[in-house]
């Protein structure tokens, strides 16, 4: 079931506050950004290799980023899916099924 707020989210995620988010994702841009700074003020010689360097660095803290919350999201999912699997052992239904109704 999804967060109203946010449709994408379970109930139980919560939302990075602005500085996690500025050190996961601010890091690899600002090197990014000083690669393409680097190649415009000198634009051959060292300029090209600081740009590759540095481009070349930032994007891989930005990939590191990515590979690692998508790792941390599929523990997620396993850890909802052992606990669907114990509430179906206890209960005898999934816990996203209505409820059958009671026999009187």
């Amino acid at each position: 079931m999804a967060d109203r707020r946010d449709p994408g989210r379970q109930p139980g995620e919560h939302r990075p506050s602005p500085a996690v988010a500025a050190v996961r994702y601010g890091i690899g841009a600002v090197m990014v950004t000083g690669g393409i700074v680097v190649l415009i003020v000198n634009p051959g010689g060292f300029g090209v290799d600081g740009f590759a360097m540095a481009v070349g660095g930032g994007l891989s803290v930005l990939m590191i980023n990515f590979l690692f919350r998508l790792g941390v999201s599929g523990d997620r999912e396993r850890e909802a899916e052992e606990a669907a699997r114990r509430y179906f052992d206890e209960h005898g239904r999934w816990p996203d099924e209505d409820e059958p109704p009671s026999r009187h």
